[in-house]
């Protein structure tokens, strides 16, 4: 369990977790390390879209970018390289979330579509929501264009995650999104935040920007197992 990035929010409530590089998205060395079936892990076909999947019974992946369920036994992850891994648990009634948010995504507000979603559907406070946002690209390493910043921050509002550097934007994604959490009425106590930067530290995860192109995968995983 030491190569798993596991936030503390989650203690006494719910199995999450993110990797890095050592196991990376591998669902089957996930599996070994949680000691659990590769069949018990569900992960959807990312697109970078603002698509939610609630994972009920069928176990088969559909294309979308966050997922939710209140099924016990099932651990639902996202995989990343630079874009923003978030877990959710609504403590309460037991509803994990998992989430990929790049700047499409952010734009899209899918982490706030699942929140709400999230709350519409189970009759949920976001007062009762955790939320662990985990290691990405942090501003000072992801430098983006004027039409990317304004529509994350069309989604997101004003806010201290943009800064600009000559004609270029300096974009935190993790900041943004964790701005929308607030937005949703997510207390602050309630949200945990990764430091890392991925694109700082290669040696530990993967980045598509550092990489400048293929590269692996890490991931976020969250269940009642």
């Amino acid at each position: 369990m030491n190569r798993l990035i596991i936030p503390d929010i989650f203690k006494g409530h719910v199995t999450g977790f993110f990797t890095g590089k050592d196991p990376g998205a591998d669902v089957d060395a996930v599996a070994k390390i949680l000691k659990i079936k590769k069949e018990a892990i569900y992960m959807p076909v990312q697109k970078h879209t603002d698509k939610i999947v609630l994972l009920e019974s069928s176990p088969e992946p559909k294309i979308a970018d966050a997922v939710i369920t209140k099924e016990k036994g099932i651990l639902i992850g996202i995989q990343v390289a630079d874009c923003v891994p978030v877990l959710v648990y609504e403590k309460r009634s037991g509803i994990a979330g998992a989430v990929h948010a790049g700047w499409r995504g952010t734009a899209e507000e899918i982490l706030k579509k699942t929140i709400k979603t999230i709350i519409d559907r189970f009759i949920c406070d976001p007062a009762d929501i955790l939320l662990a946002i985990g290691p990405s690209i942090k501003g000072c390493c992801y430098g983006v264009d004027y039409d990317v910043m304004h529509a994350v921050r069309h989604a997101t509002g004003e806010g201290g995650y943009v800064s600009q550097k000559g004609e270029k934007y300096c974009l935190d994604l993790a900041a943004a999104n964790r701005q929308q959490a607030l937005s949703m009425g997510v207390p602050e106590a309630n949200i945990w935040m990764s430091e890392d930067c991925t694109f700082c530290n290669p040696d530990r995860y993967y980045s598509y920007r550092y990489s400048r192109g293929s590269t692996g995968r890490q991931a976020g995983f969250i269940g009642m197992i």
